[in-house]
């Protein structure tokens, strides 16, 4: 079974996540912070109540299959397929009534990333792909996705959700490159990575991602002609620094600076 027969059933669970979520938007709604004592790091019932039913149809359809969630506990993580799940990437936007976030379903064969997708359900917008090909679905109609190019960092438009995530040192890095972009813009979280894929973002550089942040956006960007890796050039898919473009040349020469920093 290929990635692609798998394609009704995210979209099922993309719609799933979207019900739940969606009665909790821009409402009173509680906020829990997971890392208290450090760096402010917000969940709410939204993040669970979509990864619940989320889980909860994939076990049911997909009893063989792992899972890795960011709010509840990984199951059959040796699985030969595996769900990545993150229900709300960029919970601090959704907290604060900003549309920027959205839900990640990814998929991953035996370790590799086969299947991605970006739902924002108040905006009805979604961002998937299978690595070769990558589709949008939503209120501008549906379309394929193709990166734009860019030929050097001075032409490039550049995105982070925060230079004040990064560690210091990173972060110095970072800056580096923003000086030589012609626009750095921040916030966006996953919508930043499908700005790629759509062609009107060149270059994301962020750190201290996790596995979940990620996994769903490689195939989307891939399938767009994009290139994402870590600052070390390897495969992004375990998450920590990561560097994503629309155009190898620009990739290359950002990370000669972040590597020279």
């Amino acid at each position: 079974m290929g990635a692609v027969d798998f394609e009704a059933f995210v979209h099922e669970l993309a719609t799933l996540s979207g019900q739940a979520i969606l009665p909790f938007f821009r409402t009173a709604l509680g906020v829990e912070d997971k890392n208290k004592g450090a760096v402010f790091d917000p969940v709410t019932a939204a993040d669970r109540a979509a990864e619940q039913a989320m889980r909860n149809l994939i076990q049911k359809t997909f009893p063989q299959h792992g899972i890795r969630g960011e709010e509840y506990g990984d199951h059959n993580l040796d699985a030969e397929y595996l769900w990545i799940l993150d229900p709300i990437d960029g919970t601090k936007s959704f907290i604060a009534g900003l549309p920027a976030w959205g839900t990640l379903i990814g998929l991953a064969h035996r370790g590799a990333p086969v299947y991605g997708m970006m739902h924002q359900p108040f905006v009805g917008e979604r961002f998937y792909g299978d690595g070769m090909s990558a589709r949008y679905r939503g209120p501008a109609g549906p379309r394929s996705l193709s990166v734009r190019p860019c030929a050097s960092l001075d032409e490039a438009l550049l995105m982070t959700t925060s230079p004040r995530l990064m560690k210091e040192a990173d972060r110095a890095r970072y800056g580096e490159v923003e000086r030589q972009v012609r626009l750095p813009r921040y916030g966006g979280d996953c919508y930043a990575y499908c700005m790629i894929a759509a062609g009107h973002v060149d270059l994301v550089i962020e750190t201290e991602l996790q596995d979940y942040d990620i996994a769903a956006l490689i195939p989307i960007i891939e399938g767009a002609g994009g290139i994402i890796t870590n600052w070390e050039g390897n495969p992004a898919q375990g998450g920590g620094r990561i560097i994503a473009a629309g155009d190898k040349r620009v990739h290359e020469q950002a990370l000669k600076v972040l590597a020279d920093g």
